[in-house]
């Protein structure tokens, strides 16, 4: 790993300790993590399942304009030569897909803490007319690609404690996502499901979002970064997903599709580190899912450049993203966040962006 490269993943790791574990994860409500006390899980079995009971009779979907789709993938290459991108042999998604049709600009956080992200920092009215703001800016700096909103919710949090069941993690109520979807619906804003599981799986919480997934303008956010497959918590190492992890996620959202006749999801998943997704050539791309990894780390701008292109340019999967922090891209001052123009110059350019 280049010097780079090893400067920015320390301060990845300052930044996870200090700001995301023994400060972004207070809570408004007890003083502390986002805790079961707070976050208590629904009762069982008040999840359908949803894929079992759904009519199984629908047509089969149309696809899109092969011509146009390519194009708007030539676009986002952003004149790479490597090959590398766009991405070859990608299956035509069904009608419906947003990208890279559309560039989603998303706000990150959880309702139960104002120090996870701007989602939750700020009253719902506030928040929303930032996030207009952001909107208008990516349109004013990319005419040609329409910026549309987004709340991108944690809704399965990373614990510093092991809970009652020894998984480190703790499930939002529904009422929460019925709160974000709430909120949403006064911009018409897609609604992203973020789940960081601790030492619990993808197998054992994305069925139980079924409920939420199963609607056409909610999609799906996975954080490797906090998947923990040994005897650490969160916060002490990076965690990672495997392609075998992202292929069960890809898997499922297919099935509701299908089931339910929905467009395409959008699956983010999270990435600042070499080690955060393994095996990424053995990904399996589905024309009912869209998969997006998003360059989440922060720091000074030639920091955040050089991990893109380190571990999102150099292992293509399908779309990018990127991640804006409105305070730790700060950190040491007096470094700036990068401008949209400098975003929008890299390779490939990123269909999809985040901000914390």
């Amino acid at each position: 790993m280049n010097t780079m490269s090893t400067r920015y993943l320390r301060l990845c790791l300052v930044g996870l300790s200090l700001s995301l574990f023994f400060s972004a994860c207070q809570s408004t409500t007890n003083g502390g993590y986002v805790t079961e006390a707070s976050a208590q899980e629904p009762v069982d079995g008040s999840v359908q399942d949803s894929v079992a009971t759904a009519d199984t009779t629908a047509a089969e979907p149309l696809g899109i304009d092969a011509a146009s789709y390519q194009a708007k993938l030539e676009v986002l290459a952003n004149g790479d030569t490597t090959g590398r991108w766009p991405v070859a042999d990608q299956p035509l998604p069904h009608q419906g897909a947003i990208l890279p049709y559309k560039r989603i600009v998303a706000f990150y956080g959880n309702l139960y803490s104002a120090r996870m992200g701007i989602l939750g920092e700020l009253p719902p009215k506030e928040m929303l007319a930032k996030l207009d703001k952001e909107v208008a800016a990516w349109n004013t700096a990319d005419t040609a690609t329409e910026a549309i909103p987004a709340l991108h919710y944690i809704a399965v949090t990373a614990q510093g404690s092991a809970g009652r069941d020894g998984k480190y993690r703790a499930r939002m109520p529904f009422s929460q996502i019925d709160s974000v979807l709430r909120i949403a619906e006064k911009r018409d804003a897609l609604v992203f499901l973020d789940i960081q599981v601790g030492f619990s799986t993808l197998e054992a919480e994305l069925p139980r979002l079924d409920t939420f997934l199963r609607m056409p303008h909610v999609h799906l956010g996975i954080d490797p970064e906090f998947s923990m497959k040994d005897d650490l918590p969160p916060g002490k190492r990076i965690g990672h997903f495997s392609a075998a992890d992202i292929n069960f996620a890809t898997a499922h959202l297919a099935e509701l599709v299908r089931v339910h006749s929905l467009p395409p999801k959008v699956l983010v998943v999270h990435r600042f580190t070499q080690g955060m997704v393994k095996n990424y050539d053995q990904v399996t791309l589905r024309p009912e899912v869209q998969v997006v990894i998003d360059m989440d780390g922060w720091g000074a701008p030639a920091l955040k450049k050089n991990t893109y292109h380190t571990y999102v340019f150099r292992e293509p999967i399908q779309f990018t993203g990127f991640k804006f922090f409105y305070k730790n891209d700060l950190i040491p001052t007096p470094h700036r966040m990068m401008t949209l123009e400098e975003v929008l110059k890299l390779t490939p350019q990123p269909i999809y962006i985040q901000y914390q």
